[in-house]
């Protein structure tokens, strides 16, 4: 008789079964079925599959790996899949103004026992912040009325800890969980630009004003660590960096080229207040995004030299160190004309080679090269906003729907799939969706009423819960 092999030996095998083989291992007799069951074999399996996946961290709380294996692979059929089962859409609403913007609150992770929510708050002209629970579609609690209406906000999941400002300049931190007041600060004008960041000496906030300074304050205190001047007298837009060590403001349509901030310098001012920057090569630029998969690559879209065609030029930036001072390095990596076609009105980026636009009612791929990858018309009327993450990409529209997106991972060269669309109100209603944010397990759109009001449009995807 051929001698049995022992638990050592079984977990060894195993070790490279997927899930289907392990389960129906797990059917021959008692010692398998244990040796099959193993925590570590599960683990295993879960890191193999989704740990490369650069998306919102894997947390598996009171569940055990087998568990969340199974909840997340029908998470991700349900996302693919998109048929009205898969999902819960809700109509939320409350404020009896206008929402601007909304954030997600919760921290963007894959989670799938009791714990797991989706909870997102929204600033609108009504002059409140409220916090909805999109599971529930409820409101879980609204603010005061406010002295001016609200227009932006930013999160701090992690410190649950959301920031408004309003139309006068006032920015509040508020505490997510309950809406109680944590700290204030008061522009002495209207804010412009409003970024979260995050560093490695803890998080804090940019706030460009109207008279074109550059605030950086601490968080959740909202003290001032340094105060900057940008572009005078002018808007000025922010955006950080991916390993947060950059800030880049431009004023749109300026002569002047776009700056680039690196951020130890504004959170520990020198003695002479002059911060570590550069000024881009570049002239009367209007959008700019990150490759979100690169510490510092810069797309940046602007006019060429005359004035006349919109080109979009690429930058790697590095900071030399040296004893006494830091040193900006800027790379330009690559440059293209768009088409005459195109006047995009929104940018973002994709991995550390793809650019998304934009363009009216169309969604157009490119590499910072200039290569056409692939070009979409899902939508009737223009694209108000667009989602991306490292496994989808959702556009909202004025056709009053959301359209769903998928990246295929297993190509070189990054494949989008158009999916499924998402549906909103009634036309007699509605106007259109303005805004969308997503998370693991749900998708939020903001969709305008015919009466001047929003109402926030929940889609969660349904998981059987651990």
């Amino acid at each position: 008789m051929a001698p049995q092999l022992g638990p050592h030996e079984l977990m060894h095998v195993f070790s490279f079964l997927e899930a289907r083989d392990l389960l129906r291992a797990a059917q021959v007799n008692k010692v398998w079925n244990e040796v099959a069951m193993t925590k570590e074999l599960w683990r295993q399996l879960c890191l193999r599959r989704w740990a490369s996946c650069n998306a919102f961290p894997m947390v598996v709380g009171t569940q055990t790996w087998r568990q969340y294996y199974f909840c997340r692979s029908e998470l991700e059929f349900r996302v693919e899949s998109g048929r009205p089962q898969d999902f819960i859409s809700k109509a939320v609403s409350g404020h009896t103004g206008k929402i601007d913007q909304l954030a997600y609150v919760t921290p963007h992770e894959y989670r799938f026992d009791e714990r797991a929510k989706s909870v997102v708050c929204t600033v609108s002209s009504d002059c409140t912040v409220r916090a909805w629970d999109l599971h529930e579609g409820a409101e879980i609690w609204s603010s005061p009325v406010q002295p001016a209406p609200l227009m932006s906000l930013v999160a701090y999941p992690l410190l649950q800890l959301v920031v408004t400002v309003d139309t006068q300049g006032l920015i509040i931190g508020w505490k997510a969980e309950t809406g109680s007041l944590w700290a204030s600060f008061c522009l002495p004008t209207f804010c412009s630009s409003m970024e979260a960041c995050g560093h490695s000496e803890g998080p804090f906030l940019m706030v460009a004003c109207a008279e074109g300074n550059l605030y950086t304050l601490t968080v959740p205190q909202l003290q001032v660590v340094s105060k900057v001047a940008t572009f005078s007298h002018t808007s000025v837009s922010l955006t950080c960096s991916p390993d947060q060590q950059w800030v880049f403001a431009f004023a749109q349509g300026s002569d002047l080229g776009p700056k680039v901030f690196y951020t130890q310098s504004l959170l520990y001012p020198s003695e002479d207040g002059l911060p570590v920057s550069t000024s881009l090569p570049v002239r009367l630029s209007s959008r700019a995004c990150w490759a979100p998969e690169e510490a510092a690559r810069l797309m940046v879209m602007h006019r060429d030299v005359r004035g006349t065609h919109l080109v979009i030029t690429t930058f790697d930036l590095k900071a030399r160190k040296s004893r006494d001072r830091v040193n900006t390095l800027e790379q330009q990596l690559a440059s293209f004309p768009l088409p005459n076609t195109m006047t995009p009105h929104l940018m973002q980026g994709h991995g550390s080679q793809v650019i998304l636009l934009a363009s009216r009612s169309e969604l157009v791929l490119f590499t910072i090269h200039g290569l056409q990858l692939m070009a979409f018309q899902d939508h009737q009327r223009p694209i108000t906003s667009m989602w991306v993450d490292p496994t989808r990409v959702i556009t909202s529209s004025l056709d009053l729907s959301l359209r769903v997106y998928l990246w295929n991972k297993k190509n070189t060269c990054p494949v989008l799939k158009s999916c499924y669309q998402l549906p909103g109100g009634s036309h007699r209603w509605a106007s259109g969706f303005t805004h969308v944010k997503s998370d693991s397990m749900s998708i939020a759109g903001v969709e305008a009423r015919s009466n001047g009001t929003s109402i926030l449009r929940s889609y969660c995807y349904k998981v059987q819960l651990g």
